[in-house]
């Protein structure tokens, strides 16, 4: 490849991780923030909880819309409109007088949040053509996320400490308003291409998502109901509508099913994790949100190493190696983790964050490699919208299962609810689909 050319690319990558890099930071940072917030702004345990999943309850159930307005307005233009909103949104989280304004400006950060992942993988995509070189691009992307979110709770603790916890989201604004004019001079405009929007398919997902996560944070049953029914109503619409928001269709790819499976369980434990392990290190050990941070710093070191080294394994071996080694490094962690108390010694915390920290960092890239390897390259938009969805929507459920054990509900609640909504969601969509299959066939 011609040398010019492909420092364009480099530099197009780099640009593309700058912006997410600040997304992903801002999924974890906020976690190292939860005890000052709880404090300053009179936040109960459900109150932390919204703080963390209204930002990633919005940006799942819009990234796929994030997606299809690149498609129609070009991956340019939506990709500076987002880096704008979130960067609005994260100067106003900054100066929020009370709990219910910065949950309130959360969401707007989202809104923009949620335009700029899909795009920039999309971006990714189409200027990396060549397999292995794509493969190794999205595992610097994939490292730059995973670095991103597992780095927030250090950066985090030393922004509390040094200047307070509305800060987290002043660091934002400068990296935002650089980001919008890097992508304005060195990323090249796409063709646009007319695709209807579908209000219905995406109210339908958010509704989803937002019912289910009020059902498990809030412990109301009804929203498992909700949840379902919404279900049931989106693979109808979808199964009926000639250009859908979420084609569920293309769930019966292998691939693409089980790179959503994997992305929903694992950000589900680094969701969980998090904010468990930050209120465990400063309200039960009674660490300053500074040493909190540095002692989750080897999670995000291992992060760091281990995300490109998944990367090359996949351009090498596939997606298969580094998810096993993902799985086992994540079980053996949460092993450790399972023992800890309010006296135990620090060497156990340390490796069970060393573990995290590996097997998290192999399980990024093959994710999005195999959720874009398992549609066309047309669509890799598309994928990796819908592994973005999952990621979020994983980390939404991780935080609002856990914290809903922390605030004292019963164990066998938690477990019959996740049980019952599994079964009925399942059902009620399979339902759905042989319907359809009948009616095209009869």
């Amino acid at each position: 490849m011609p040398e010019p050319a492909r420092r364009r690319r480099l530099l197009i990558l780099a640009i593309c991780c700058m912006s997410l890099f600040i997304v992903g930071l801002d999924v974890t940072i906020v976690n190292i923030a939860l005890p000052s917030l709880r404090t300053d702004l009179d936040a109960d345990v459900s109150g932390l909880q919204w703080v963390i999943d209204a930002y990633t309850l919005v940006v799942a159930s819009l990234l796929i819309l994030g997606g299809s307005l690149a498609d129609r307005f070009g991956r340019r233009r939506v990709f500076q409109t987002g880096l704008a909103l979130f960067t609005a949104g994260s100067l106003l989280c900054g100066v929020a007088p009370t709990l219910g304004w910065l949950i309130a400006f959360r969401m707007l950060q989202a809104v923009g949040g949620s335009m700029l992942n899909p795009v920039a993988m999309s971006i990714i995509t189409n200027t990396f053509t060549d397999r292995r070189e794509r493969a190794r691009a999205i595992g610097v992307w994939g490292g730059v996320v995973g670095l991103s979110m597992a780095a927030g709770p250090v950066v985090g603790g030393l922004l509390v400490a040094s200047f307070g916890w509305r800060s987290i989201f002043w660091i934002n604004v400068p990296i935002g308003v650089a980001a919008i004019v890097l992508v304005a001079v060195f990323v090249p405009s796409s063709p646009s291409r007319a695709r209807r929007l579908d209000p219905v398919g995406q109210v339908l997902v958010l509704t989803v998502l937002a019912s289910l996560t009020y059902g498990l944070i809030e412990r109301f049953w009804p929203g498992f109901v909700v949840a379902a029914l919404a279900l049931v109503l989106l693979v109808r619409h979808s199964l009926t509508r000639e250009d859908p928001l979420l084609d569920v269709r293309l769930f019966r790819r292998p691939p693409l099913a089980g790179a959503t499976v994997i992305a929903v369980c694992a950000f589900a434990a680094l969701g969980g994790f998090l904010f468990l392990t930050t209120i465990y290190l400063q309200d039960v050990r009674g660490y300053s949100a500074l040493h909190a941070g540095l002692y989750i710093l080897p999670m995000a070191a291992m992060t760091f190493v281990c995300a490109p080294l998944s990367g090359r394994l996949v351009g090498a071996r596939g997606a298969r190696p580094p998810l096993v080694i993902a799985g086992v490094f994540i079980g053996l962690s949460a092993l450790l983790l399972t023992r800890l108390t309010a006296t135990s010694p620090a060497a156990l915390l340390i490796v069970a964050f060393v573990l995290f920290g590996i097997g998290f960092g192999f399980v990024n890239s093959p994710i999005t490699n195999t959720a874009v390897s398992g549609l066309p390259i047309h669509q890799a938009g598309v994928a990796a919208a819908i592994a973005s969805t999952s990621r979020n929507t994983g980390n939404a459920l991780g935080v609002a299962v856990l914290g809903s054990l922390v605030a004292g509900a019963a164990v066998w609640w938690i477990v019959a609810a996740l049980g019952a909504a599994i079964v009925v969601l399942g059902v009620a969509s399979t339902r759905a689909v042989q319907d359809q299959h009948v009616s095209s066939t009869a």
